[in-house]
């Protein structure tokens, strides 16, 4: 056993009586409560309809639960769950995939472009994925409240011991490994702070999709390289060059290298940031 190892024995339910309140539920709300008040912010700024920004919330919430449960079983459980689908709807037990959820918010934000707003889905997608960056980094401190999701044994003296985990006694028991949760929680964190510079200081939303290029091409490259001390999430990833979580990552960070390049090609708007519809 290390000793200087510290031994991560949180209780995942914050309050766990006739009420019962899980941490990672707690940061998923918080996440979207600011999300809201930051994304309200910047309409209000731009003067678009005051009714847009609950359209979104729906359009984003419902994509984010729907697309990362689908994610999850398709991508990393679909033996699990192919001879019993009716268990796909018990997401109280967990499995949720963050590039399912990727992929159903833009699906979510393409149909509100369509629908709502009349205008070109980057304009949403530049504005949207700010509070994502922060939502992201509360949901991987969920993440660590279960102790699930860790990496691999490490002989760092921030290394943790994920003593409530059963995969961890399984596999690594005496060993602490890397805490991984904080690794991209704190990638989400720095995206955050850098996006909000460029939409407040930069007006980088001038530019469409270039806000959005970066946070494709950011987020993903730092959840791909992230994954290399990664414990797999399904026993199918151990022989596996590149995980799934690897595999999933490419497609984003071309497609945001792609529109970083078409963002540069192209002259800022002007007159956009605060026009009134």
């Amino acid at each position: 056993m290390i000793s200087n190892a510290i031994v991560w024995d949180v209780n995942p339910m914050l309050i766990d009586s006739f009420v019962k309140v899980r941490w990672y539920g707690l940061m998923f709300a918080i996440g979207f409560l600011v999300g809201y008040k930051i994304v309200d912010k910047m309409f209000k700024k731009e003067g678009v309809p005051a009714d847009w920004i609950d359209k979104l919330l729906l359009w984003v919430v419902g994509a984010t639960i729907i697309g990362a449960r689908l994610g999850h079983v398709f991508f990393y459980a679909w033996d699990q769950y192919k001879d019993d689908p009716i268990k796909i709807l018990y997401i109280w037990e967990g499995g949720l995939a963050s590039h399912g959820g990727t992929i159903a918010i833009i699906i979510a934000v393409l149909l509100f472009s369509v629908i709502t707003t009349k205008r070109s889905p980057l304009w949403t997608f530049d504005r949207l994925v700010i509070p994502i960056a922060f939502v992201g980094a509360l949901i991987r401190i969920g993440n660590l409240m279960n102790s699930e999701i860790f990496g691999h044994a490490t002989d760092l003296p921030w290394g943790f011991m994920f003593v409530r985990s059963a995969e961890w006694h399984y596999f690594y028991e005496g060993q602490a490994c890397h805490p991984t949760q904080i690794y991209e929680s704190l990638c989400y964190l720095a995206l955050f702070g850098l996006f909000m510079w460029m939409y407040w200081k930069k007006n980088a939303q001038n530019r469409p999709g270039l806000i959005f290029g970066v946070f494709l091409t950011l987020l993903f490259t730092a959840r791909f390289l992230i994954e290399y001390v990664k414990n797999p999430q399904e026993e199918f990833e151990r022989d596996m060059i590149l995980n799934m979580g690897q595999l999933l990552s490419l497609p984003f960070i071309l497609l945001g290298i792609g529109l970083i390049i078409y963002a540069m090609m192209h002259k800022p708007l002007t007159g956009v940031t605060d026009k009134k519809e």
